[in-house]
């Protein structure tokens, strides 16, 4: 079979690689649509913070399935159309044994610590492979970053009624606007980018505004809320200006959430999360009930998922996929890459 591999910064390859042999108590799956995550695109950039090169990215995907065990438990059958949880959890450090499965001390994400799902085929064990329930392949590999964002959002407890502030309008931000939406809160976006806020004004939120220097964002933040801030600021960029923002921009005794990843420090006055009693959460992966409530959720048509595919390329050109993503953010949101033509 063949795979998509970074082998550096900048350097896209497509190669030969061995196919999977399944185990009893795995699934064989043929991969149909892969999303570019926010992190694919890091480790491309070489700014991701967990990633080691030459490896396969890729955990936003969906599959169908080719072998599996006749009696396992979650009622897998060949030919169903699935997806997966890609955070490989140890099942026996202290995060996993109070059922912090998602931060585990030893987590190994597909396509970061470990070879991802851009290959023509891989092997998943049963319990992470997930019945679309009749989705569309390509709807369903953008599942996984929605439950990224709508676990970020499940942590801040937003509730009808929040000002919520989203910073960052790229696919995470935008699904986490999604998710606070349907929890009944009124959202804002804001980003440095005009071309992000435009696409994000198509979404559904309350309002959006340029980021464009610390000054504007306190002068948006004070008109948008009378002056008192926002009960929560989720933060999914990953870069320490835009923490700093969120702090900033919380009301007292408001509610912060670190979705982004990124690998630069922050120096700032921490006497602020005293003053204010800032409630701030860290947020990460997702948990098997998130993928369950949202395959659901978006069934039922709750949350408008297939407008965040913004661009499908075909498997041959993964590489132009990842350049043109990288060069274009402004402009492309889910950039899906098609495996079903190989």
């Amino acid at each position: 079979m063949k795979a998509i591999y970074i082998k550096a910064p900048g350097r896209v390859e497509i190669k030969e690689a061995v196919m999977p042999v399944r185990k009893k108590g795995e699934v064989l799956l043929k991969v149909l649509y892969g999303g570019i995550c926010g992190s694919d695109l890091g480790s491309y950039r070489g700014t991701f913070a967990y990633f080691d090169y030459p490896r396969i990215p890729g955990h936003e995907f969906s599959a169908r399935v080719l072998e599996v065990d006749p009696d396992n438990e979650q009622g897998l059958h060949e030919g169903m159309i699935v997806t997966c949880n890609p955070y490989f959890n140890c099942g026996h450090c202290y995060s996993c044994r109070h059922g912090m499965v998602n931060a585990c001390m030893d987590n190994q994400t597909l396509g970061c610590q470990r070879d991802g799902a851009f290959q023509e085929f891989i092997t998943i064990p049963a319990e992470r492979v997930y019945d679309g329930k009749g989705m569309d392949a390509r709807l369903l590999a953008a599942l996984e970053p929605l439950c990224i964002s709508y676990h970020g959002v499940t942590r801040a407890n937003v509730r009808p009624g929040d000002r919520v502030l989203v910073i960052g309008a790229g696919t995470i931000g935008i699904l986490a606007a999604f998710s606070a939406k349907a929890r009944g809160a009124g959202v804002w976006v804001t980003d440095v980018s005009e071309g992000k806020l435009k696409m994000a004004e198509g979404f559904g939120v309350d309002g959006v505004f340029l980021n464009e220097d610390p000054k504007t964002f306190d002068r948006h933040v004070k008109e948008l809320t009378e002056g008192n801030g926002f009960d929560v600021a989720i933060e999914a960029v990953g870069i320490p200006s835009t923490f700093q923002n969120c702090i900033d921009a919380a009301c007292f005794g408001g509610r912060v959430v670190l979705i982004g990843v990124g690998k630069q420090n922050l120096d700032f006055n921490f006497t602020l999360i005293q003053k204010k009693e800032l409630n701030i959460y860290g947020s990460r992966n997702a948990l098997k009930k998130d993928f369950l409530e949202l395959i659901d959720m978006v069934n039922e048509k709750k949350v408008p998922l297939e407008r965040i595919i913004t661009d499908v390329y075909p498997f041959e050109e993964a590489g132009r996929a990842f350049e043109d993503f990288s060069k274009n953010p402004g402009d492309m949101l889910k950039v899906v890459i098609d495996f079903t033509k190989k």
